[in-house]
């Protein structure tokens, strides 16, 4: 059987390290790397739902996108949210792996998955990392075969994504010819995106002056909340693990939702 050194080193081929953002915490956060790995399970976040769903369920490792802990602990308790979960996972022996940032600018990351889900062509990075090779970078911008009105554009997305209902800023009429996207939290893009001569910019979440900033700029938004835009991509990584090692059972988690709800 595997051990966890050995699925963090596919991981880190996988999505490498250097790819992260600066502030990002990526790589083996909690366990040892000489433990043997007979389940994994990957989820978008570590919560009080997938801890308890990784404990019943036996497994040895945990693969989130997002990492725990994210920002250092000053102190290790069951106080706080992190260390209550933390606690649980390590006296149950649950090792965590976070890929996070480099796992979306990863050549078969979230945000080129995204990117060819829309089936954009001449796909590219919307900023290059000058450490990486083949151009790869964060984020991803590329043109349409034909211009398509903006609500079409949506239609795709929503079906992909398995959505309910997306934010848009803009014209629904409007055609887009060349589109953006970046996961998660990404209003930073929006200048990047302007500047890149993109209509439009797909992305999870972002602040409502953002908005107005991509409004005034003439780029049109999807929003397609932070669960939405990067949910499918664990499920991804959880096909790859287990084509990696057909022996170890690897799920994405059952009991993961969304915490925010329409209602009305």
């Amino acid at each position: 059987m595997p051990t966890v050194l050995d699925v963090s080193r596919f991981l880190e081929e996988y999505a490498p390290p250097q790819l992260a953002e600066s502030w990002d915490n990526v790589g083996l956060l909690v366990g040892s790397p000489a433990q043997t790995v007979r389940r994994i399970m990957t989820c978008l976040t570590v919560t009080l739902q997938t801890a308890d769903e990784a404990v019943r369920e036996g497994a040895d490792l945990i693969v989130s996108h997002h990492p725990l802990p994210f920002r250092p602990l000053p102190r290790l308790t069951t106080e706080t949210l992190p260390g209550r979960l933390l606690l649980q996972l390590v006296r149950h022996g649950a090792a965590i792996y976070s890929p996070h940032t480099a796992f979306d600018s990863a050549r078969r990351g979230i945000n080129q998955r995204l990117a060819e889900m829309l089936q954009l062509s001449e796909i590219r990075p919307l900023i290059e990392n000058p450490g990486a090779a083949d151009g790869l970078g964060a984020g991803r911008f590329g043109r349409l075969a034909t211009p398509m009105p903006l609500s079409d554009v949506a239609d795709r997305l929503r079906r992909n994504l398995r959505l309910e209902r997306l934010q848009c800023v803009g014209d629904l009429d409007q055609p887009v010819r060349v589109a953006a996207v970046a996961c998660g939290s990404a209003g930073e893009f929006v200048r990047t995106a302007i500047g890149a001569g993109c209509d439009l910019l797909i992305l999870g979440e972002t602040n409502f002056h953002t908005c107005i900033e991509a409004e005034a700029g003439g780029l049109r938004l999807l929003l397609t909340g932070h669960f939405g835009s990067e949910r499918f991509g664990v499920e991804h990584l959880a096909e790859a693990i287990a084509e990696r090692f057909p022996d170890v059972r690897v799920w994405p988690s059952a009991d993961e939702r969304d915490p925010l709800r329409f209602i009305g």
